[in-house]
């Protein structure tokens, strides 16, 4: 063996593991979230609340490590029945990007299963931040629904007027009652082109995010701990977990640095 080869097994010997700190905070931010980070958002959490600058390739080697990896899985719901009502143009056009809070904002529903049983959550989301400004829970995809969480919206977001907002050709959104109330508060109504997912990628990433981290992480026995469950995260989604896109802030978070 070469001396210096020899002297250098020696030194590793004598000094100690100097990621022993950064692995425990990432097992801890891991644990805090419920295994919802992934490497990229742990590092930030690091950065941010840890003051502690690692590169995110050494964090991703250090949840390999200690066996940290989230699991995907994906099931959607599908509301179009063809024309049943009347539809609008495609005025987002998969341009997703806004300057400013609840100008441009997503809607649409998700069918949540378990044990045989179905819940049917609606939400609508602000493109600026990705914040959800409202959403609604129903055993059954009606047009109340969907009504229900419009409400909920005009009451959280006072100046509404003037938004846009987005959704698939589902039939809830086809519906007179839904179209007219967007008329009476001044909002404008875009469309997805049939059938095309991607022109509302948003909130196919919110429902995607929010069945990984939550729904496929537990194995829930009844409905009614997952609804609880549900609120918790939707705070939780708000408030607490940072987007990369973001800059490692939470939507809440970058709305209120904003200062808008």
């Amino acid at each position: 063996m070469a001396r210096s080869t020899f002297y250098y097994h020696i030194s590793r010997m004598k000094d100690p593991d100097k990621y022993a700190v950064a692995r425990s905070l990432v097992a801890k931010v891991y644990r805090d979230h419920k295994g919802r980070y992934g490497y990229r958002r742990i590092t930030y959490e690091l950065r941010n609340n840890y003051s502690i600058q690692l590169n995110h390739k050494t964090v991703k080697k250090l949840m390999d490590e200690l066996g940290l990896k989230a699991k995907a899985k994906k099931v959607r719901y599908r509301s179009y029945r063809g024309e049943v009502g009347t539809t609008a143009p495609n005025i987002v056009n998969r341009n997703f990007r806004c300057d400013r809070p609840f100008h441009k904002a997503a809607t649409d529903v998700s069918q949540i299963t378990i044990g045989g049983e179905k819940l049917y959550l609606s939400a609508v989301q602000d493109m600026f931040n990705g914040e959800i400004l409202a959403y609604s829970l129903s055993d059954t995809p009606n047009l109340k629904m969907v009504m229900d969480m419009l409400h909920v919206m005009y009451k959280n977001v006072e100046s509404h007027a003037g938004m846009t907002l987005h959704s698939d050709q589902g039939w809830h959104y086809q519906h007179r009652a839904y179209r007219k109330s967007l008329e009476r508060h001044s909002i404008i109504q875009s469309m997805s082109r049939k059938g095309n997912c991607l022109d509302n990628a948003m909130m196919e990433n919110f429902f995607g995010a929010m069945k990984k981290e939550l729904l496929y992480r537990t194995k829930y026995d009844s409905m009614s701990a997952f609804k609880k469950d549900l609120m918790e995260y939707i705070d939780y989604y708000n408030k607490k977990r940072i987007k990369l896109r973001l800059n490692g802030l939470s939507p809440v978070q970058y709305r209120m640095a904003r200062n808008i």
